[in-house]
């Protein structure tokens, strides 16, 4: 049994916040960083998401998540970022990116397929799972709760500043979303007091298809899995399991970003029969 929040912010391991079948990975990086990431396999030949959390977040804080995925047979590959979970270092944009790459290789290395890992990303994890998209193959993309950029977030407070020259860490999503070639689904909260819907629809309209947009009527910023995120995620999932397409739209979507030319095909949402975001 998954425990409550007043432990998660203790436990060092996924036993300690009720979760089973779930193990604790070590990634060492090239400047000898210790990071911690906790791993579920998938079951059958269901995907296995790779997933980034939002800004302070920990695998231990995201415990109910991992259960809900678990029990939908859904592998998923937690990382930890620097100085959260037990992972070592100091986060900024580049090492989370560094890091994104670092745990889609140790994620190979522990047996899954390229054409089987899912870039999932939350809040901040948007950005690094987007920019984790650009560089290595991945069946699809799923962004809960994203922003334009950090500098669009931090204008609601203080707009007055210019954030844009100040901030080093943009995680500017908006400048990257178009250069994604995979399935993308977008869910976001209609109430959200962290990042206005907007800037997800913003982000959507930029996208490529194929793509689909969610905004959920009661959702706020991180109460998306109780209104029904992971239903919605679930749905679009099983839509691009590998197998269930026809050979030619898999080539399409597992080409990577950086490898397509001008002759590859672009699937739409309506070859693929997913109904486009409202």
């Amino acid at each position: 049994m998954v425990r409550s929040a007043a432990f998660w912010f203790l436990a060092s391991s996924p036993v300690e916040v009720g979760l089973s079948g779930v193990q604790e990975i070590s990634i060492k990086t090239r400047e000898g960083v210790i990071l911690i990431a906790w791993y579920a396999q998938a079951k059958g030949n269901k995907p296995t998401l790779l997933y980034f959390t939002g800004n302070s977040g920990s695998a231990a804080t995201r415990a109910p998540k991992i259960a809900r995925v678990q029990a939908s047979g859904y592998g998923v590959f937690m990382l930890n970022y620097r100085r959260y979970g037990g992972s070592g270092g100091w986060p900024t944009e580049r090492n989370n990116v560094t890091d994104a790459i670092a745990a889609y290789d140790r994620l190979l290395s522990l047996g899954v397929a390229r054409e089987d890992i899912v870039a999932y990303g939350e809040s901040l994890g948007t950005s690094v799972a987007t920019q984790l998209t650009l560089q290595r193959l991945v069946q699809a993309l799923v962004l809960e709760a994203p922003f334009t950029s950090v500098v669009d977030v931090g204008k609601l407070a203080w707009g007055f500043l210019p954030l844009r020259l100040l901030m080093v860490d943009q995680y500017r999503n908006i400048d990257h979303i178009a250069e994604v070639r995979v399935p993308l689904l977008i869910v976001h909260g209609a109430r959200d007091r962290v990042i206005p819907v907007g800037q997800a629809r913003h982000l959507y309209s930029k996208a490529r298809d194929p793509k689909r947009l969610v905004i959920l009527p009661r959702g706020d910023h991180n109460d998306l899995f109780d209104r029904g995120a992971w239903k919605k995620v679930h749905q679009f999932l099983e839509k691009f399991v590998p197998g269930k397409l026809a050979p030619e739209l898999q080539v399409a979507i597992m080409v990577p970003a950086f490898a397509v030319n001008s002759a590859t095909k672009v699937v739409s949402s309506s070859d693929l029969g997913v109904p486009p975001g409202k």
